[in-house]
C-alpha cells in the first residue's frame, strides 16, 4: 500500500490485516504529484518483491478553488496525470505477474454518458466541480487506452466507482467529509 503519509498507510494496513487477508501487504511512500517519489516507490517494490500483482490508483482531490486555473491544474495533476505516471512506473512490475490487474478508482461524475443525463435526486452537486469531473473523464480514458494496449499481455484493466463515500476528498471538516451532512 502506498500513500503520502506512511503513518496513515500503516494504520490502514493494520485495519485490513485485522480482518484477515490472503497474501501480504507492505507500505511504501508515494505522492502521485511527485515523479521522484513515484520512481522511488516503483524501485522499492522492484527490489523487495520483483513484481506487482495489482495496482490500484486511488489518489484523488476534489479541488473547488474559485480560480479555474488553480482547480484545473491541481485536479488534473492529482487525478489524471499522477495516475498515468504511477501506471507507467509500475507497469513493468505488473507485467512480471502471472495475473496482473490495474484498477483506477474513478467517479460517475467523469462519465460522459452519465453527465448528459439528469443527476439522480439527492446527489449533492458542489460548485466548481468542473475540474474534478474533467479529470475523472481523463482518468477513464487512461484506463481505456491501457486496457487496449496491454490486454494481449494478460493485463486486466478496470475503472470502478465506489459511489459517494465519506472521505477527505472534499476536505477534512465533517461537512466536507460527509458531503455536506
Amino acid at each position: 500500500m502506498a500513500g503520502r503519509s506512511l503513518e496513515k498507510v500503516n494504520r490502514a494496513m493494520a485495519e485490513i490485516a485485522s480482518g484477515g487477508i490472503r497474501g501480504s501487504l507492505s507500505a511504501v511512500h508515494l505522492d502521485v504529484t511527485d515523479e521522484a517519489s513515484i520512481r522511488q516507490a516503483a524501485q522499492h517494490v522492484h527490489d523487495k518483491h520483483g513484481r506487482l500483482d495489482a495496482l490500484i490508483n486511488n489518489a484523488a482531490v476534489g479541488c473547488v478553488d474559485p480560480n479555474i486555473k488553480t482547480r484545473m491544474q491541481l485536479s488534473m495533476e492529482t487525478n489524471a496525470i499522477g495516475p498515468a505516471v504511477v501506471a507507467d512506473a509500475f507497469r513493468p512490475l505488473l507485467l512480471q505477474s502471472d495475473n496482473p490487474y490495474s484498477v483506477y478508482v474513478s467517479s460517475s461524475l467523469g462519465s460522459l454518458s452519465m453527465v448528459t443525463n439528469a443527476v439522480p435526486d439527492g446527489f449533492p452537486l458542489f460548485p466548481n466541480m468542473d475540474a474534478y469531473r474533467m479529470s475523472k473523464a481523463a482518468l477513464n480514458m487512461l484506463m481505456v487506452v491501457e486496457a487496449e494496449e496491454y490486454a494481449a499481455q494478460g493485463m486486466k484493466v478496470f475503472a470502478m466507482c465506489p459511489g459517494f463515500v465519506v472521505s477527505n476528498l472534499r476536505g477534512t471538516n465533517e461537512a466536507a467529509r460527509s458531503g455536506a451532512g
